[in-house]
């Protein structure tokens, strides 16, 4: 059972950046493809970014490509979200969560989530 505590959300204007961190329990850290999603309120789950075990490999949803980066540190057993030039439409709940499959994109790919964090962008 591997648990992910989010943590780094907030409100802030438009414009303005943000940066989420993800912490897993699981020592096998590494071996996992760590992946961000996102929840509106009355919207489905969305994907966001995901990156591989070594974190070398990145994918991004179109909507925060440019904006948005992911990041691991696995000493850390930590993934990070950096979140830039935010804009109202990136208010939702950030949810982090670990995969087997190679940069999966999926929400049914992944297999643990994290509680998440709320993010709210005024504009």
């Amino acid at each position: 059972q591997v648990q992910l505590v989010e943590s780094g959300g907030g409100l802030v204007q438009a414009g303005g950046s943000l940066r989420l961190s993800c912490v897993a329990s699981e020592r096998t850290f590494t071996t996992y493809t760590m992946g961000w999603f996102r929840q509106a309120p009355g919207k489905e789950r969305e994907f966001v970014a995901t990156c591989s075990g070594n974190g070398r490999s990145t994918y991004y949803a179109d909507s925060v490509k440019g904006r948005f980066t992911i990041s691991r540190d696995n000493a850390k057993n930590t993934v990070y979200l950096q979140m830039n030039s935010l804009k109202p439409e990136d208010t939702a709940v950030y949810y982090c969560a670990t995969a087997t499959i190679y940069l999966a994109i999926r929400p049914s790919h992944y297999n643990y989530w994290g509680q998440g964090t709320q993010v709210t962008v005024s504009s």
